[in-house]
Parts: structure tokens; sequence; C-alpha cells
């Protein structure tokens, strides 16, 4: 299973900054099913400092191996994977719906190495 987190203004598309997001869609993919299993809403003031405000989100994506998002910066990102999430970057007009399909397509076949091992650390490290 694949926890994946989307950004989302409209809980439809992914087309949020992951520096601007308010909420993170979390749901569970598996090469069977997609669930939604809660919507995140993100705990940070905009007055915040820089380093606060991605904490915050950081926080948000506890138990999620991906992030799907409209951007990312290139320190918030290197951040994210440090947090030992994966970012995918989308167009803002793409639909989360779009996205979870492509990843139960490939996760019914072949997942790259990349993809495997973010599927089986989400399995072994209990991102219940």
């Amino acid at each position: 299973m694949l926890t994946t987190a989307f950004a989302t203004a409209d809980g439809v598309h992914v087309d949020t900054h992951f520096g601007r997001c308010a909420r993170f869609d979390i749901y569970d993919v598996t090469a069977e099913s997609v669930q939604l299993r809660e919507i995140r809403i993100v705990a940070a003031n905009e007055t915040d400092n820089e380093d606060h405000r991605l904490q915050a989100r950081l926080d948000a994506l506890t138990g999620c191996a991906l992030v799907c998002v409209a951007s990312i910066g290139p320190a918030a990102a290197a951040r994210v994977v440090r947090a030992r999430v994966h970012p995918l970057k989308s167009d803002p007009s793409t639909t989360i719906a779009s996205v979870l399909d492509r990843l139960q397509t490939v996760l019914k076949g072949t997942p790259p190495p990349w993809l495997r091992k973010l599927q089986n650390q989400s399995t072994v490290g209990g991102s219940s």
C-alpha cells in the first residue's frame, strides 16, 4: 500500500504549491483499491517564519510515502525527501483521480525501483 498525499485546494485537482498548501487529501492506494483516508489541514499561520510553515506541512505528511503537488521549491523538496516522502509534481489541471488511476496501473504492473522501495517502506513501516 502507498499512502499518498495530494496538495489540493478543491479536493479534485493537484493544484497547490507545497509551500502554500493548506490542505492535503490522504489516500491509501493499492493495485486493487483506492480509499480516501483523511483530509489533513495544515496548522500553520502564514505570518509564521518560512521554516515553521514548512515544518507544519511536513508534519501533515506523517505516514505518507508520496506527495503530489502542483509545484515545490528545491529547498522544500530536499526537506520532503529527507522526511522520507517522495514529491511528485503535476500540472495544476491534473485531477487527483487521474493520478490515482496511473498509480494503480503502475502498481498492477512492474513498478520502477523507486516506487517499489516506497511501497515496501510504506507496507513495512506501518503507515496506518
